[in-house]
């Protein structure tokens, strides 16, 4: 009886987003087991993926499924299990991004598998969002947003830059390359040092397993492309101190980050345990709030929807590849790691997140700065 008042409840809440149970179009949610209703509504989104990555439902179209729901506004219409409660006054209480913790998202993450992600990415393991506005394949979309980054911070031959989260040096060995610039990029994953060295070798380029509260140094440019969503509401604060700080007072610093349409102090559970500890997105206000008294903002650039575009294109790799991966990663990965890359689909195209490219100068630049896009 409780599974049929669980079902109705489902079946009540769905309908707001036009999903059917067991229905046959593309974005309705297939049900292989009925106590789903039951583990969904008592425990949040962290249950209803879990249960995904056990196999008790499927849908044809994650990421359209997933476009519908964040539409309808599902998750503000059930409420928060105590399970939730409880990780959220964690997460405010405690600081989860703190330095003794910083180097756990390498090592949960980006270590998996250098391998997982050579299949996925572009041809320069860009693992940030892609700029599509002129660009037809992964490729192209990378490359065009390595180029627009250069130009946004105005790159010259000789420069000093520094990049925080360089990944696999992919930005590096363009700026590099294409500029003739000094490159210094630092990151909290030991796989990327190792192969982003072996990538950029020959180059002016220093890559280091470094957390950004160690940065020594004084740099003409700063950029950070997907790095500021693992440092948390508690440091911001700090972290654009420590930019500023080691930027020169005619430096450009550019952030780019997913960021979120309201404000909040943790992330998402199932994101949080399975794919991204110790990470939250930043919105708009918590932005200005914390580059206040720092810097001048020069231009903010939203194209979110570039992130639609480049995570199917993740996937297509992903999914293709993997009778290769499969040796190494079993089926409950595969169904996790296409959850979680068909869920931020979702989000994207929804526009409940966005991706915001934010320019910054310490005092302002001499009559103006001209946006790039």
């Amino acid at each position: 009886m409780e599974n049929d008042k669980d079902q109705i409840i489902a079946e009540e809440l769905l309908r707001t987003a036009d999903i059917r149970i067991n229905g046959d179009r593309p974005w309705d949610i297939r049900v292989h087991d009925k106590r789903l209703y039951g583990r969904a509504i008592s425990q949040g989104s962290l249950a209803f993926g879990e249960a995904y990555m056990d196999g008790w439902w499927d849908v044809p179209k994650l990421d359209e499924f997933f476009d519908r729901l964040f539409r309808a506004k599902i998750e503000e219409k059930i409420p928060e299990s105590w399970q939730t409660l409880l990780w959220i006054a964690e997460q405010n209480i405690f600081n989860p991004q703190r330095r003794s913790k910083a180097f756990e998202i390498g090592k949960h993450h980006y270590d998996i598998g250098n391998d997982l992600y050579s299949a996925m990415l572009d041809a320069r393991k860009v693992y940030t969002c892609g700029y599509w506005k002129n660009a037809s394949t992964l490729d192209e979309a990378q490359e065009a947003k390595l180029d627009l980054v250069c130009k946004k911070v105005r790159l010259e031959p000789g420069q000093k830059i520094l990049d925080i989260g360089c990944g696999w040096g992919s930005f590096a060995k363009f700026a590099a390359e294409k500029y003739g610039v000094h490159v210094v990029g630092i990151t909290v994953s030991q796989e990327q040092i190792k192969l982003g060295k072996e990538l950029c070798r020959g180059l002016p380029v220093e890559l280091y397993y470094q957390d950004y509260r160690d940065i020594e140094g004084e740099f003409d440019h700063i950029v950070s492309l997907g790095m500021f969503e693992h440092v948390g509401h508690k440091n911001y604060r700090t972290y654009m101190q420590v930019v500023r700080k080691h930027l020169k007072d005619d430096g450009l610093f550019l952030l780019h980050t997913i960021g979120q349409d309201y404000s909040t102090t943790s992330g998402d559970p199932w994101i949080e345990k399975y794919i991204f500890p110790n990470s939250m997105l930043p919105s708009v206000n918590q932005i200005a709030e914390n580059i206040e008294g720092s810097f001048v903002l020069e231009d903010w650039h939203n194209f979110g929807a570039d992130y639609d575009k480049t995570l199917m294109s993740w996937f297509d790799n992903f999914n293709t590849h993997w009778n290769k991966l499969k040796n190494a990663y079993d089926d409950r990965f595969y169904r996790m790691w296409k959850y979680f890359l068909l869920v931020s689909a979702g989000t994207f195209r929804s526009r409940r997140q966005s991706l915001w490219q934010i320019v910054l100068s310490k005092e302002g630049v001499p009559g103006g700065y001209v946006s790039i896009r």
